[in-house]
């Protein structure tokens, strides 16, 4: 995967105590070879123009053989969704599949059970605040948490492009021109914390390229914070 150099700097100052103001996390697992998913995609872009959800569109590769190679597809993405999966103690994964805060597991065509999940989750406290500040093509992550993390955090970088137009010929889709939104490109593991101190990080991203910095409970459990960078 390509567009995302990482220098990682991290050290500890004193704990303050905080309690996050964040948006909501929305994942939408999806495929361009997945004649279920067109209308996920399309409460995707709706999320996408919101600011209390940052909605990111990741592309899994495993409906590929299908007859149609997802460009946005990874496996890296189809490796996130079954370690989601495994965590819930699901047996398998599908397309469209949403999830709400690393958290809740939902069928990217039910939109309003889905808003009822994001309203649940903004109602949900947690103990780490973020911040996030770009100085050309250095981006600077600043966390706090006012408690220690029992199953620590893993704190994660996204970047991702903001709408993409695709024609596609081949497949369960073939013949359709189908929109994207907030399609993931690259997602990288930063470091892990304990929640001792103040977290900080620097990390290289090319100017103007949308970013997401994501403060995830374990390594595949409930958000604890998220920030993004338009």
């Amino acid at each position: 995967m390509r567009g995302l150099l990482i220098s990682v700097l991290v050290w500890c100052l004193v704990a303050l105590p905080a309690m996050a103001d964040r948006p909501i996390v929305v994942e939408l697992y999806t495929s361009q070879g997945c004649s279920s998913c067109p209308p996920a995609d399309a409460i995707l872009g709706e999320l996408a123009e919101r600011d209390d959800v940052i909605a990111l569109g990741l592309h899994v590769d495993y409906w590929d053989y299908i007859g149609w190679k997802d460009e946005f597809a990874a496996p890296a993405f189809s490796s996130r969704q079954r370690s989601y999966a495994r965590v819930a103690g699901a047996r398998s994964v599908y397309t469209p599949q949403m999830i709400v805060d690393g958290a809740d597991h939902i069928s990217g065509t039910k939109p309003m059970k889905l808003m009822e999940r994001i309203d649940a989750h903004k109602a949900r406290a947690t103990p780490v605040t973020i911040w996030l500040t770009r100085d050309g093509d250095r981006v600077r992550i600043r966390a706090k948490s006012s408690e220690m993390l029992r199953r620590g955090a893993t704190v994660r970088v996204a970047t991702y492009l903001p709408k993409a137009t695709v024609d596609i010929s081949r497949g369960e889709n073939a013949g359709r021109r189908l929109i994207y939104h907030n399609v993931v490109r690259n997602l990288i593991d930063v470091s892990t914390w304990d929640g001792a101190g103040e977290f900080r990080a620097t990390v290289q991203s090319p100017d103007g390229v949308p970013l997401v910095v994501l403060v995830q409970e374990g390594h595949h459990g409930p958000m604890l914070a998220a920030g993004r960078l338009r």
